[in-house]
């Protein structure tokens, strides 16, 4: 049985991701402070892009415990036939 690869993280992806989030979210609330319109129409705009962004964490961590859910009840199969496959012995003669 070959164990399946787990991917690893590190700190120059995690810090380009962070870096990335940080620029696209400062990016859009700088372009909602200039807009050339009223103050509850930016407030509108502001509420919509925090909504839009908190939304986004909720789906990715919804796709994550999903995706980790998935892994652990095939861990649990995976576990499940190793233990038959090695109680079973196919020289075993039943007594009829």
């Amino acid at each position: 049985m070959s164990k399946p690869i787990h991917p690893t993280l590190t700190s120059a992806y995690y810090a380009q991701c962070v870096i990335s989030f940080g620029i696209a979210v400062g990016s859009v609330a700088i372009g909602v402070a200039y807009l050339p319109v009223d103050a509850w129409v930016r407030a509108f705009l502001a509420i919509a892009v925090l909504y839009t962004v908190t939304s986004a964490f909720m789906l990715a961590k919804c796709v994550r415990d999903r995706q980790e859910l998935g892994a652990m009840s095939s861990r649990v199969d995976q576990a499940r036939l190793d233990r038959l496959l090695s109680e079973h012995d196919p020289y075993k003669v039943e007594n009829l």
